[in-house]
């Protein structure tokens, strides 16, 4: 039982009350007034306090049954009140976790059963202790507050961002479907369908074979091929999780933005009919999921790929290269998503990517700082430690160029993205490849 705000202001109210009855009543006799007030406030305080229990809320925690990094995870608390009851929520979730709000209150009315949310931002994956509730009533009269707990322990696990995967998947099917997806004359090599001649299209692409069946059956008009990107081909990717994709960039792990961006990747080329393998290296090969159809792999994809963290290792990119060329032996796009500082600290990275060319198809994928870009972009007045940042910063984008462009003289397809917008711009990329063929 706790007293609420109401019964200390009651309890002043009744110290300035004994000071003006001692004017007209002497001081003994105010004293006696305002003790025999205090009794009567802290009385109905205890009556009000000892109904409390008889009238307590009920409250049940829904939870997705992923939490997504990166994300905001709604978190659905249920109350169910036998009588109008105000009532003060603290939700246990784990300390690693940012919160939108966190402390709840609100008032239920009788008999009724009020939903309320609050946001988790999780910025690590891994398993989490998630606690009790704890609850706060305040009574019918407003005198106190009962406090206790709802045991709702559980232990919740934190996933890559599946949220942004659901979204993702959703495109991809409008993409797919009807009006959106990319048939036209001339893109891709694969057969998508025969359709009547528009004026203007290029003759190149009509039938003439099925058009002559067709004129032997009375009809007048050409008909042409239609062609769509090839399906079935192989996309591979080579994630790094060595020390340069343990630094932090908008409040995520370097390498988080990059399992994020590979499972993405992953849904897309699955999504296209590829065939998709994923490996994860450092100083060796440290997981290889060999490339398969199908959307059931994505949650292979995502069981096996979500307990691995970052380490401070330096990445051996050419025995990353050496490991998959002994496992694929046909010509597939292989996309290497890592960081590069400049020529020389990067020079191994570059030296493993020129040797997948023109065998295969490299793809380096680069996760920038987008703190860096801040700096580079605003321009300074005058201050001398604002100017050597911004200097700096200018230089690291400078050497990045510099290594980016040796790598295209290679035959080395490139993106560097800021993190936090890797994924978006890797699979606009990949869809773009794949409807130009490139492959």
């Amino acid at each position: 039982m706790v007293p609420s705000k109401r019964v200390y202001i009651l309890l002043t109210s009744g110290i300035i009350l004994a000071a003006t009855l001692a004017i007209f009543l002497g001081i003994p006799s105010s004293i006696a007034i305002a003790l025999l007030l205090d009794m009567v406030v802290l009385g109905l305080m205890v009556v009000d306090g000892l109904r409390l229990p008889s009238h307590r809320v009920q409250i049940s925690r829904e939870l997705p049954p992923r939490l997504s990094i990166g994300q905001d995870n709604p978190v659905f608390l249920n109350v169910i009140a036998n009588t109008n009851a105000v009532v003060q929520i603290a939700d246990y979730y784990p300390s690693e976790f940012k919160v939108s709000v966190p402390t709840l209150r609100t008032t239920v009315a009788n008999n009724t059963t009020q939903e309320l949310t609050y946001n988790v931002h999780p910025t690590q994956r891994g398993e989490f202790s998630w606690g009790d509730i704890q609850i706060r009533q305040l009574g019918s009269w407003g005198l106190a507050w009962d406090n206790w707990k709802i045991p709702q322990s559980l232990t919740v696990k934190v996933y890559p961002d599946l949220i942004g995967l659901r979204s993702l998947s959703i495109r991809l099917t409008l993409k797919s479907s009807g009006v959106n997806r990319q048939r036209q004359l001339g893109i891709g090599t694969e057969f998508a369908e025969l359709r009547n001649y528009r004026t203007g299209e290029d003759l190149r692409f009509i039938d003439w074979k099925a058009t002559a069946r067709r004129l032997g059956a009375g009809n007048t008009s050409p008909l042409v091929r239609v062609l769509e990107p090839e399906k079935e081909q192989t996309l591979l990717i080579l994630l790094d999780r060595g020390r340069l994709m343990t630094a932090r960039v908008q409040n995520l792990q370097r390498f988080d933005w990059g399992l994020n961006a590979t499972l993405s990747l992953a849904l897309a080329g699955l999504y296209r009919g590829d065939r998709v393998g994923v490996g994860v290296f450092d100083r060796q090969m440290h997981a290889w999921i060999p490339p398969e159809r199908g959307q059931h792999h994505l949650s292979q994809l995502i069981d096996r790929l979500t307990p691995i963290q970052p380490v401070l290792l330096e990445s051996d990119y050419l025995g990353a290269v050496t490991n998959f060329v002994k496992q694929q032996t046909r010509r597939c796009l292989v996309v290497i998503i890592t960081d590069l500082v400049d020529v020389t600290a990067s020079a191994e990275l570059l030296a493993a990517l020129t040797k997948l060319a023109p065998r295969y198809l490299p793809f380096c994928v680069t996760l920038r700082d987008p703190q860096v870009d801040r700096l580079a972009q605003t321009p300074t007045e005058g201050e001398t430690i604002a100017a050597y940042t911004r200097a700096v910063a200018l230089d690291l984008l400078a050497q990045r160029q510099l290594a980016f462009a040796q790598l295209k003289q290679k035959g080395v397809l490139v993106l560097d993205a800021p993190a936090n917008q890797i994924t978006n711009q890797l699979v606009d990329r990949y869809l773009l490849l794949k409807a130009r063929n490139q492959l």
